[in-house]
């Protein structure tokens, strides 16, 4: 009989310390930040029990497709533990909607939480964007092109800055003109022809039009003295998105005193089993520069 209540003890205190792990993380689900086409643009925030007013832009998408379903609390969870607030950030996804498009949207994700900012916990100028894949791209592109909108615009989301503070991502393209090699451009290349619908060309599209598409949608053109301090974790066997991609850009933040940090993966391609634990590497990096 005492063996039996020790052991009810036991599992009692283990599902204590599970339901207080799981407590320390609250989900609001659909958060709608904009609207487009009659559609709703949603995100979903993961509050911890304790913000410290660093906000944590996840961009939810993989070849620039956002799927709700990729939402993930695991990925979350290595933020909200530390006391920041992350913001699962869906865009209109391809084919339907270009990178471009998604480019727009994950802008207006970020104004949006920078004007209701204090509603979170959150320091409007304590925000760091991340992701993977294209998630990292769009990252990129908050942190080398982000800026203030229109000072004339309608809704004053729109007037705010969607520049970030932080960036840390996973094997981000970064260079659609430079791709695998000086002077292939992405577009170009027969591998990728099924991101054609992303990038917004087709079999008629000039050659002139393709290259202004692959300069718009590139983050490492934009890369300047003000872009934040930036993390790329990145496997060096990635033949999706070549290692290449992120020296480039890293040869660009040196150039321009940007703080940075490749981290490079051996043998690792695009992705792999337990990435997920890399995550707190990212936190890692945005506590560094936005804690104090």
């Amino acid at each position: 009989m005492t063996r039996l209540f020790v052991r009810l003890a036991v599992v009692a205190a283990l599902l204590t310390a599970t339901l207080s792990a799981l407590a320390d993380q609250t989900r609001v689900t659909d958060v709608v930040y904009g609207h487009k086409l009659g559609m709703a643009l949603t995100m979903d925030v993961f509050k911890p029990e304790k913000p410290n007013g660093i906000g944590i832009v996840w961009m939810v998408s993989g070849g620039w497709v956002s799927n709700h379903d990729s939402i993930n609390p695991e990925i979350a969870r290595a933020f909200t533990n530390r006391g920041m607030t992350m913001f699962q950030v869906c865009h209109g996804s391809a084919p339907r909607f270009t990178v471009a498009e998604a480019v727009a949207d994950v802008s207006r994700a970020v104004r949006f939480i920078r004007t209701r900012a204090a509603d979170w916990g959150v320091d409007p100028n304590k925000l760091a964007a991340c992701g993977g894949s294209a998630g990292g791209h769009l990252s990129l592109m908050m942190g080398c092109g982000g800026g203030p909108g229109p000072a004339d615009a309608k809704d004053p989301v729109d007037r705010a800055s969607s520049r970030v503070q932080a960036v840390a991502c996973f094997y981000p393209p970064c260079d659609f003109l430079n791709y695998y090699k000086e002077g292939q451009r992405a577009i170009d290349n027969p591998l990728l022809k099924s991101f054609w619908p992303a990038f917004g060309v087709d079999e008629k599209t000039t050659p002139e039009r393709k290259i202004e598409i692959a300069r718009e949608i590139s983050p490492i053109y934009g890369v300047s003295k003000e872009t934040p301090p930036t993390l790329i974790i990145h496997g060096d066997a990635d033949l999706l998105v070549p290692i290449q991609q992120s020296k480039l850009i890293m040869a660009k933040f040196r150039e321009m005193g940007v703080p940075s940090n490749l981290q490079v993966r051996p043998g690792k391609a695009h992705g792999w089993p337990g990435i997920e634990a890399e995550a707190t590497t990212l936190a890692d990096w945005v506590e560094k520069y936005l804690k104090k």
